[in-house]
């Protein structure tokens, strides 16, 4: 089979303005970013038609580095809707260069369920993220310049709650030393940087639902803490504006298209492990606008992307969703069932059968939600027949929900047409269940942690630092323990721990530090070892990117 980017490039696109075309979207609404990328002005949406339609997410099982293919399979069923005559818009994050450069790849899809033009979507694209990088450290550097300004005037922080980003992993980045050597280079402080995917403004971005609420969320940014104990905000340094104007293109959606010419809508790019996982809200509600049936996804396993779509997105958006797909594969079961990873291809009824606990968890949580469930079980070749009606059979029988095997990967559309016709019945013998929350606003923040991490991760008790301790008291301060929590921990596992895989019972969760995202309305608690600026593995990926005759190599 051809490689990612081969079939990528086989596709003959049909210009940006044919597909909105085709999808209903004026023309008047659409700028073009080149031929085959555009940007489609919010100021669509219709809250009408966005009740109307039909909203999926896709989830997972605890991911492996294997991988498990919630993208493929969101991207996938896109097809397989629209191979059964119905108007099917996917709706994605944007890839960061992290990642594609590190040891993940892309994040367009694979096989013959991409979003194209793959090379672009997955290096530079429109922007986004750059402008998302230069806003954050904008205020950074005015930030800085502030307290240089005014140190003459008695003007003091105690604290400095306000870090930069980068696009890049770059492990030397997480803690620095500023203004170094001589006075005319600023205040001598610590410091430190977060991938640009964490970045408060990027959530920001991904949760606004105009442009006056992106300039509403800027100026409640919290910076840091006054010497006489107030909060100093993105207002008190009287740069909204500014900040505004460096996001003003960046807020409206991408539209591009799939590998069998449907739209997709790509925007935003929040990681699910450190951030809230989800593709901006705007971008959501257009293609619910225009689309019959929308599919979303949210980042790595439903314990961390799912939980966080329903408690943060569809609670502060006002979504319900029709439908909740949960991915697995046969490697990823085995994982989770005690095999080692240099084995999970090899045939193993026993692994598989001990790896069901880590599905039957996940099906769990996602029904306390209130939600429809189904299984799309992504199949590679060297599955089993057995192996696979096995899982079949433990969903339907012992699960009690649906199952579907997702080859889309390799046949497109038609491989996903199983998928997508048990999607449609599903839904049509479903009726609409009000979305139940794993946590009231009202609740304090440690109540709610609590109930994530009871009741989702399955732990016997939550313990905090005493940095996290202090923060909580300043949340309280500043009358904010009403917002939502978004926990950052390690995707590979229930727990805290990346090497405890299946279901980790009764383990302890350790909160080590929370940080306030006072502008993008949520508290992110940072659980364990986990870091907000990743390091680069011994064989990055970038080794295998190139350019030859003016084409890429290497992207994936």
């Amino acid at each position: 089979m051809k490689s990612d980017i081969e079939i990528a490039r086989s596709i003959q696109l049909k210009k940006i303005k044919q597909v909105a075309d085709e999808t209903g979207i004026p023309r008047k609404g659409i700028e073009n970013y080149g031929r085959y990328i555009a940007k489609v002005d919010e100021k669509l949406i219709d809250n009408e038609r966005v009740a109307k339609s039909n909203l999926i997410l896709v989830t997972a099982i605890t991911p492996t580095k294997a991988g498990i293919g919630k993208t493929t399979v969101s991207i996938g069923l896109s097809l397989g809707l629209k191979k059964l005559g119905k108007k099917a818009i996917v709706a994605l994050r944007e890839p960061s260069l992290g990642p594609c450069f590190d040891m993940k790849g892309g994040a367009a899809g694979g096989g013959y369920a991409q979003v194209l033009p793959m090379e672009k979507i997955n290096l530079h694209f429109t922007g986004d993220f750059h402008a998302i990088t230069s806003a954050h450290n904008m205020i950074s550097a005015l930030f800085d310049n502030y307290l240089y300004q005014n140190q003459d005037h008695g003007f003091g922080l105690k604290e400095i709650l306000w870090r930069r980003v980068l696009d890049v992993n770059d492990r030397s980045l997480r803690y620095i030393v500023t203004g170094l050597g001589p006075k005319s280079n600023g205040l001598t402080q610590e410091s430190g940087f977060d991938i640009t995917a964490a970045s408060e403004i990027m959530a920001i971005l991904c949760l606004a639902t105009d442009e006056n609420d992106l300039r509403r969320r800027i100026e409640n940014i919290l910076l840091g803490i006054t010497l006489d104990n107030k909060p100093f905000t993105v207002k008190d340094l009287g740069v909204a504006g500014a900040i505004t104007v460096l996001l003003k293109d960046a807020l409206r959606p991408n539209l591009v298209q799939t590998t069998e010419g449907g739209a997709a809508f790509i925007h935003g790019g929040p990681f699910a492990n450190i951030a809230h996982g989800c593709n901006s809200v705007l971008a959501t509600k257009l293609a619910m606008t225009f689309g019959e049936y929308v599919i979303t996804e949210a980042g790595f396993g439903a314990d961390l992307g799912a939980e966080k779509f329903y408690d943060i997105k569809c609670r502060k958006a006002g979504l319900q969703p029709r439908l909740i797909i949960i991915v697995a594969t046969a490697q990823g079961l085995k994982m989770h069932g005690g095999v080692n990873a240099d084995a999970i291809k090899e045939p193993n009824i026993e692994g598989l059968k001990q790896g069901f606990c880590n599905i039957d968890k996940h099906v769990r949580n996602l029904q306390s939600f209130g939600q429809t469930v189904i299984v799309a079980f992504n199949r590679y070749a060297f599955d089993t027949d057995e192996e696979v009606e096995l899982v079949r059979q433990h969903c339907e029988e012992v699960l009690g929900v649906g199952f579907a095997i997702n080859d889309a990967f390799a046949r497109g559309g038609e491989g996903a047409v199983p998928l997508a016709q048990l999607v449609v019945d599903t839904i049509d013998k479903s009726p609409s269940a009000p979305l139940r929350f794993a946590y009231q606003n009202e609740e304090s923040v440690e109540e709610k942690i609590s109930k994530v991490a009871e009741n989702i991760y399955k732990a016997s008790m939550v313990t905090y630092s005493t940095t996290a301790r202090k923060m909580i008291k300043k949340i309280q301060q500043l009358g904010v323990a009403h917002f939502p929590i978004c926990i950052a921990k390690t995707q590979y596992s229930f727990s805290t721990d990346p090497k405890l895989y299946g279901v980790a019972d009764g383990m302890e969760f350790h909160v080590r530090d929370i940080v306030i995202n006072q502008g993008a309305e949520m508290l992110v608690i940072i659980a364990g070892d986990i870091l907000r600026m990743p390091g680069l593995p011994k064989e990055p990926q970038a080794l295998h990117i190139d350019i030859k005759n003016g084409e890429i190599e290497g992207l994936s």
